[in-house]
């Protein structure tokens, strides 16, 4: 690992500073009043049909979060998208509820939830209780936010975020009551659930997509037109170092490097896989003797600093 770090690092780090740049770049595009485009994914435009038709109905919008532990991305993904839904839902004076799974997350909707009522002028409307916490038990949890699409009748439900073997649960309780659904999940193994229970899913980058084509805030599209252009890049690469490596490897390379210095292929040997430039510039050179610093010697007990253990293991 570490010849390969001194002998051909540098690329890399190369390539990630060009990474990096490129979503900067856009990040400084956005930030400049620069309309950035991000195609309409069609799950974003069953939003405003869901919640109107819930209008229409006189029943709530249920909203789920996931059951992630924590406020992780995945889990502000799904409360940017919320918030996007509940400014829809309290133009129309429409019933929301949102259920949680950890406590943390509950503190989190509840303050996004509240925003949103008061930056549209609606605080008086803001109803304490439909940001609950359910259970931090899955099953628990299932069943509870089973049971309130049942009772309550909702007529519109979004199921964003780490979902697992209670997805299902969810997705037919919801389809039983003839409520429009909106779901995805960062789980793999769940998203054919979903996709089989559901009107619209979000499916892979689309879910990261959606929250910066709703909120239009110039760090989130930015980065996702930067990582666009990322993935543009690697693809490039990547069709750039198989063809020359196909290239090479039928007989344009004629020098190999042996014992430290490069030499003319002998003829009767074939063009190997290691000969090419690419595989050169992405894997270090065995033969390449690159001296590496020698480990720090372990201090004697009696001449380690008070503060904690140096040159040695703890």
């Amino acid at each position: 690992m570490g010849n390969q770090y001194l002998d051909t690092g540098w690329f890399m780090m190369v390539l990630t500073l060009v990474m990096v740049s490129l979503i900067l770049y856009n990040i400084s595009r956005a930030h400049g009043g620069k309309d950035l485009y991000i195609r309409r994914i069609s799950g974003l435009n069953a939003i405003d049909e869901a919640v109107g038709r819930a209008t229409e109905m006189g029943r709530p919008v249920l909203m789920v979060p996931g059951l992630s532990a924590s406020v992780n991305a995945k889990t502000m993904q799904a409360i940017n998208i919320f918030a996007y839904v509940t400014r829809v839902a309290a133009r129309f004076a429409n019933p929301i509820m949102v259920c949680c799974a950890d406590a943390t997350v509950l503190t989190v909707c509840q303050e996004v939830i509240r925003d949103v009522y008061q930056q549209e002028g609606l605080a008086d409307q803001y109803d304490v209780d439909s940001v609950r916490f359910i259970s931090d038990r899955q099953f628990a949890f299932a069943g509870g936010v089973a049971g309130l699409i049942l009772r309550e009748k909702a007529a519109a439900t979004f199921f964003l975020g780490e979902f697992y073997a209670e997805s299902l649960i969810l997705a037919e309780t919801a389809n039983s009551v003839g409520a429009i659904q909106v779901a995805s999940s960062t789980e793999l193994t769940q998203t054919p659930f979903f996709i089989a229970a559901c009107d619209y899913v979000l499916i892979g980058d689309e879910y990261y997509a959606a929250s910066a084509f709703l909120t239009r805030q110039p760090v989130l599209v930015g980065s996702l037109i930067g990582q666009d252009w990322c993935k543009l890049a690697m693809i490039a690469m990547i069709l750039c170092g198989t063809t020359f490596n196909s290239i090479q490897q039928r007989g344009t390379t004629t020098t190999e490097h042996k014992e430290g210095k490069w030499v003319d292929l002998p003829k009767e040997r074939l063009v190997l896989a290691k000969d090419t430039f690419f595989s050169r510039l992405l894997k270090a050179d065995p033969e390449k003797n690159i001296k590496l610093d020698p480990p720090r010697e372990k201090l004697p007990p009696d001449q380690l600093p008070s503060g904690g253990p140096a040159g040695g293991d703890k």
